[in-house]
């Protein structure tokens, strides 16, 4: 579900937007210029919030582009294994299990500890301990 949807020159780095259906961050926006009958150029480098991967793409300026709606929540860690984690979330009290790809979060992970996990368009990820 998309809430917002910008300009390719207001995305910043940092942001939030959707490419080819993925939602990524925004490491860098280059804005280029041309001439007279031309139209602004803006090169993004992106990192795929639940992939990580990589992309890199260039869009004119007055192009749209969707921002995702990600929710950041708080979870107990009830147990882990092999690479997935189940979760309490501390608002709604329901149990989830939640990949989490990132092989040093998943080791600093520890039982009955809390972490974040966000939930991006309906996928669910383990950012980070807390």
């Amino acid at each position: 579900m998309v809430l917002k949807i910008i300009n390719a020159t207001e995305a910043k780095s940092g942001a939030n937007i959707i490419i080819d259906g993925v939602p990524c961050t925004v490491r860098s926006m280059d804005v280029s210029k041309t001439g007279k009958h031309g139209h602004s150029k803006c090169r993004f480098e992106a990192i795929g919030i639940i992939s990580g991967q990589k992309k890199v793409f260039v869009v004119p300026g007055h192009d749209r582009l969707e921002v995702p709606l990600v929710e950041k929540k708080k979870g107990q860690v009830l147990s882990k294994l092999d690479g997935k984690v189940s979760l309490m979330d501390l608002e709604s009290f329901e149990t989830i299990e939640v990949p989490c790809p990132d092989a040093e979060i998943f080791e600093e992970l520890e039982e009955n500890g809390n972490c974040e996990y966000w939930n991006v368009e309906g996928e669910r990820i383990v950012k980070r301990k807390l």
